[in-house]
């Protein structure tokens, strides 16, 4: 999957050459296999501008700078992929290392690479001895290796091909609203599901035929709830990609505006995805080029190629769209062998793989691992004759995406790009802007052919819902050069209005308000500029607020006072913004205090903003008491003088390493902030709550870029906190400040511009590959 490197995603970034003046002169890397010389220009964004004489030199170029400025994170992903924790950290990581062990693609690997193109697969292998040379670095003079590796006591393993094809992600996904809806079934509730997540588009659920919904509960996710790594004294380390806050909020905002509607006649292109913020940085920015390659922009820190940027010819970005790729399926077990199940009439016998886990200062964990005809087994429970298993498209044939971003990042154009999307099975709205003028948005990513069911339930593993192959991109929508000359993808149901009922790939897509405020925008400016989109991702008016206010009572309240007179946008320095999310909150908590049977309490929790705004005029009492008690907590909070309350007060930015529990990581990388920020959920400039009680960020758009497609160094990008995850690095903090003020940076493109702004140099000399 996509995301499948960007474990603990948040942001941080540094350096991780020390000192800094080795990067100043050229030496060959242990067991290089470069063909020529590579130069690394930094510029002063701390942007390394990788100079190389062929295509896969470039993304060795790139594999050795994301190991030199994020090793120990690529690190502690991969070792977390392949499960590996335990010999590293002991024991009490070895049931995570079987669980990522169940995850591995049980096919093929080399089936599965010769599905690769061969440019794009030698690009993927150059990547790979890229950050191995990188490591072989750091081993031959350990002053060079980032701190966490003294402080933990360990050492960075190498990586092989094969790893980008046999890691393929024990991600929770949907499991658990399928769950959710069982349980509410099973007490004769489950229309309450739409108060936690209306279906989009609009659905009728229906019990999957066979499944005793009364028998389903949280223990049929099995070891996908196992949760955080046991970093740290007593707590388990979350990863913010796990968090409930990150699963509901992820995202991203993209608009690509045509020639015909801009102030200089060239397209704009727009985007910025949405990941946890706190710890390490989902996107690390680099350029790559060499004789036919010029790509720059976002990558994901351990997956080759550029996520999000411009080429020499397009400008590319990409949103979350939304596919059900996951199924859970319950079986039942033979009584009198439970490594039998019930599959089309009779009995079938599950795979069984026996795994030894090397454990540090221990015998190795044996860990027995199941598999059915769909998929991994995540519970096997004898006592109850019962077995649960997650169905998944990356645990197919080609389901693995470790080589798209090469495969579009050697894309010409809009039809080489088409052939590129083969290789990519994550759920995208994929926009697209050229030097000629065209523009273009297509849907990209694999969705199951099931017997039968939508997705929203579990379903009997008997053999009648099983999955009977998949889809590419080309059953997914597109528009090439649309009339209007401008689009938008925010994660919203973008789906055609005449799309067909039985080809709805998912439910989930989010609430509109973020589109709906794009559209306005764009809507009304035939003359839109790079500015424009810059203040555009920044725009911090909130839908939701406005419609709030609007539904206040006219009786006079200080509260109420205080909204009506409010321009309805959640910026940093305003008190009321601050006293509208605190009202929200309390609204949320009473109306589902109210309209939830007892019975479903545990259930349901959450209530979606269009559903409160819907119920709110029903239930004046409601909005009346939270009101009152809304200024109390703002008081308690704010202080007694409403004048001086600001949003930013409460909803601070603080990013620290994911480990900090860890009191010796923690003295040695000091948390960075000091600064609050506007925004909430359904902003455009996303920026929402974390987990929990309290009121800090917890994630938004920590990487944005705004291309003016061909006027390359008019293109403007920020990556939230920096490009190095080394607290000595100049490139650890320098973004914070500009992220929070909307300072956009330059990128960088022209080798005139980039040697007009060159912090330092270095060349990477090798031997012929």
């Amino acid at each position: 999957m996509m995301h499948r490197r960007a474990f603990l995603t948040g942001s941080a970034a540094a350096l991780a050459l020390t000192p800094f003046a080795l990067e100043a002169r050229g030496f060959a890397p242990r067991g290089d296999t470069l063909t020529a010389p590579i130069e690394i220009v930094d510029d002063v964004h701390g942007v390394p501008h990788i100079r190389a004489a062929s295509i896969p030199d470039a993304f060795y170029g790139q594999g050795y700078v994301v190991a030199r400025d994020r090793l120990f994170q690529i690190d502690l992903a991969h070792r977390r992929e392949l499960g590996r924790l335990a010999e590293a950290f002991g024991e009490d990581f070895a049931r995570h290392d079987a669980t990522a062990r169940l995850f591995h693609y049980r096919g093929d690997l080399t089936a599965e690479l010769r599905r690769v193109p061969g440019d794009v697969l030698a690009c993927a292998r150059a990547y790979i001895a890229g950050i191995n040379a990188r490591i072989d670095e750091v081993l031959a003079d350990r002053t060079l290796l980032p701190q966490e590796y003294a402080i933990l006591g360990v050492t960075p393993i190498k990586w092989a091909i094969e790893d980008m094809v046999l890691a393929r992600g024990s991600a929770i996904g949907n499991a658990d609203d399928e769950v959710r809806r069982a349980q509410l079934a099973a007490i004769g509730l489950l229309d309450l599901d739409a108060i936690v997540a209306p279906l989009r588009p609009a659905w009728r659920m229906t019990v999957p035929a066979g499944l005793d919904v009364t028998a389903v509960s949280p223990a049929d996710l099995g070891v996908l709830r196992q949760g955080g790594l046991p970093f740290g004294p007593d707590t388990p380390v979350n990863d913010p990609a796990e968090g409930t806050a990150e699963r509901a909020n992820a995202g991203s905002n993209a608009w690509t505006v045509a020639g015909s509607r801009t102030a200089t006649g060239r397209p704009i292109l727009a985007n910025d995805p949405h990941l946890g913020i706190g710890g390490f940085g989902p996107r690390h920015v680099v350029h790559l080029s060499a004789p036919g390659l010029d790509v720059i922009g976002g990558g994901a820190p351990g997956l080759p190629g550029i996520m999000q940027g411009h080429t020499d010819r397009f400008a590319f970005g990409r949103t979350n769209f939304h596919i059900d790729q996951q199924d859970l399926f319950i079986l039942d077990l033979d009584p009198a062998d439970p490594e039998r199940y019930r599959h089309a009439g009779g009995w079938k016998r599950f795979e069984r793989v026996e795994v030894a886990i090397p454990v540090k200062g221990s015998a190795p964990y044996v860990a027995t691992l199941r598999y059915s005809v769909q998929g991994p087994v995540v519970m096997h429970d004898p006592a109850k004759r019962r077995a649960s298993v997650l169905a998944s498209i990356a645990m197919l044939p080609g389901g693995g995406g470790s080589f798209a971003m090469i495969a579009i990042n050697l894309a010409r154009d809009w039809a080489s790009l088409r052939k590129a999307f083969r290789l990519h099975p994550s759920p995208t709205n994929f926009h697209y802007a050229d030097i000629d003028g065209n523009t273009g948005w297509q849907v990209i990513g694999f969705a199951p052919v099931r017997k039968q069911g939508d997705g929203l339930l579990p379903v009997p593993g008997d053999g009648r819902f099983d999955w009977t192959g998949m889809t590419d991109f080309t059953a997914l929508p597109n528009e090439y050069n649309p009339a209007k000359g401008w689009f938008a993808s925010a994660n919203q149901n973008n789906l055609p209005a005449n799309w067909p009922r039985d080809r709805i790939p998912a439910f989930s897509f989010r609430a509109p308000y973020r589109y709906e405020r794009i559209a306005d925008v764009l809507a009304v400016q035939p003359k839109h500029s790079v500015a424009d989109s810059v203040a555009l991702q920044f725009d911090t008016l909130s839908t939701p607020a406005r419609q709030l206010v609007a539904l206040l009572p006219a009786t006079p309240s200080p509260a109420g006072d205080m909204l009506r007179h409010w321009d309805g946008r959640l910026a940093a320095d305003s008190g009321p913004a601050a006293l509208f999310e605190i009202l929200w909150r309390d609204l949320s908590q009473r109306m589902l205090a109210t309209i939830v049977p007892a019975r479903a309490k545990a259930l349901v929790t959450e209530i979606d903003p269009s559903v409160l705004l819907e119920l709110l005029p029903q239930h004046p009492a409601i909005v009346r008491d939270a009101l009152a008690s809304s200024w109390e907590t703002a008081q308690g909070l704010l202080g007694p003088d409403p004048a001086t309350w600001r949003w930013g007060r409460l909803h601070q930015v603080r990013i620290a390493h994911p480990l900090s529990r860890i009191p010796a990581i923690a003295a040695a990388f000091p948390p960075i902030e000091g600064s609050g920020s506007g925004g909430d959920s359904f902003t455009v400039m996303a920026r929402w709550l974390g987990d929990g009680p309290g009121w800090r960020v917890g994630g938004g758009a920590s990487y944005m870029q705004v291309i003016d497609v061909g006027a390359w160094d008019n293109s403007l990008f920020l990556n939230l906190p920096g490009q190095s995850n080394d607290p000595r690095s100049p490139y650890y903090r320098d973004q914070y400040a500009p992220w929070i003020e909307g300072r956009m940076r330059p990128l960088l493109f022209s080798r005139a511009a980039i040697d007009g702004q060159v912090a330092r140099r270095m060349t990477l000399k090798g031997k012929s590959r």
